[in-house]
């Protein structure tokens, strides 16, 4: 089955990516929306315009659809970029990085319901920590590129987390009470590297 991945060059994108993959699933395509709302419902903001270093790495054609951002209507333009996947790429699904947030999940399943083309959420409730893990084991080089909670400051971006700073972050979140994969924007990721990729991308 050919899928189109909702791509944001996040962490949860990239390993969902990688899962399809693995999995035996082609991947035709990556999805990419660029709000113009930073404070978006839906969509990955920070960093979203390098979007186009990771797809060049891991040699997939990329969609890239521009958004108001504003909600609800932001859908109309989700809807679009994946009819234009499945025109264009004859897709027959769609791939989420998907954690927790019910309000994305469901309105990327409405809408793939509607287009009658499957929805995989390789990451629903997964356990963050279980995440993180997994995340060094396969390899993957991920970076903050925003951090807006208590506990994590300036000092974070930039950075790229191995275990030491996962030990870090785990203990911060315990203290500070913030999600440990950002699922409610406490911070934003990119992915500079993983197993996806031909090489590093240079930030």
């Amino acid at each position: 089955m050919k899928l189109g991945v909702l791509f944001s060059g996040g962490k949860d994108s990239c390993y969902a990516s990688y899962l399809a993959k693995k999995n035996g699933y082609e991947i035709g395509c990556l999805i990419s929306i660029i709000s113009e709302n930073k404070e978006s419902y839906m969509f990955h903001t920070p960093f979203i315009e390098k979007v186009s270093l990771p797809a060049k790495e891991m040699g997939i054609p990329l969609i890239i659809v521009k958004t108001k951002g504003e909600k609800e209507h932001e859908l109309v333009d989700l809807e679009d970029a994946i009819k234009l996947a499945i025109k264009d790429y004859k897709i027959e699904g769609v791939v989420t990085g998907a954690i927790e947030s019910v309000y994305q999940a469901t309105r990327v399943q409405n809408i793939c319901n509607k287009l009658k083309i499957e929805c995989f959420n390789p990451l629903w409730q997964k356990n963050s920590e279980e995440h993180w893990k997994d995340l060094l084991k396969n390899n993957f080089k991920v970076i903050l590129v925003s951090a807006a909670a208590d506990g994590l400051g300036e000092e974070w971006t930039r950075k790229v987390i191995d275990e030491k700073k996962l030990d870090e972050l785990i203990r911060l979140s315990e203290k500070y009470k913030f999600h440990l994969a950002f699922e409610g924007g406490e911070a934003e990721t990119f992915v500079i590297n993983c197993p996806l990729f031909k090489h590093e991308v240079k930030i």
